[in-house]
């Protein structure tokens, strides 16, 4: 198969656009709809259009790192890529990582427990989840209720515990 830089190109740069903007939306907590899904799975698109990319470009990529620039960014971005596993701070008191075990914690307990934390009895608290739109049934913990979406227990949990 001969590889055509009449398609192989706007693959790339469409992909590039596409989590560019997702990716954006996501840092600044914009994302909606599909914006997640769409980042995470079109991503595969991206990197297969870069790889077929670079084997059109390949002579330009080889004396590219041949320079000392190129190589010194290439080294930049792979130290970057490296640093980026290490646990800076990630499981500091109060940081996600306490929030998303405390909503995972509260997400697995039983429905007369979360009564006791909302300070209300079960009935009043089987009310609140009508009114979120997510009536328990025979569901005795959010988990079973919504599935294991950390965001979406998290979402719910808030909108009926924190009524007064």
């Amino acid at each position: 198969m001969k590889l055509d830089r009449e398609w192989i190109t706007p693959v790339t740069a469409g992909a590039f656009v596409l989590l560019g903007v997702t990716g954006v939306l996501m840092f600044f907590h914009l994302d909606t709809g599909l914006n997640k899904l769409a980042h995470e799975w079109l991503g595969w698109v991206l990197l297969a259009a870069v790889a077929l990319h670079l084997t059109l470009n390949f002579k330009g990529l080889k004396r590219q790192l041949s320079q000392p620039r190129g190589q010194i960014l290439a080294g930049l971005f792979v130290l970057v890529l490296g640093l980026s596993f290490l646990p800076l701070g990630g499981n500091a008191p109060g940081g996600k990582a306490a929030f998303m075990a405390t909503a995972g914690a509260l997400a697995d307990a039983p429905i007369g427990v979360l009564a006791q934390v909302a300070r209300v009895d079960e009935a009043t608290l089987s009310k609140r989840f009508d009114a979120a739109g997510h009536p328990l049934g025979d569901a005795t913990t959010v988990h079973e209720l919504i599935g294991a979406d950390p965001g979406a227990q998290a979402a719910l949990l808030a909108q009926v515990l924190r009524q007064r």
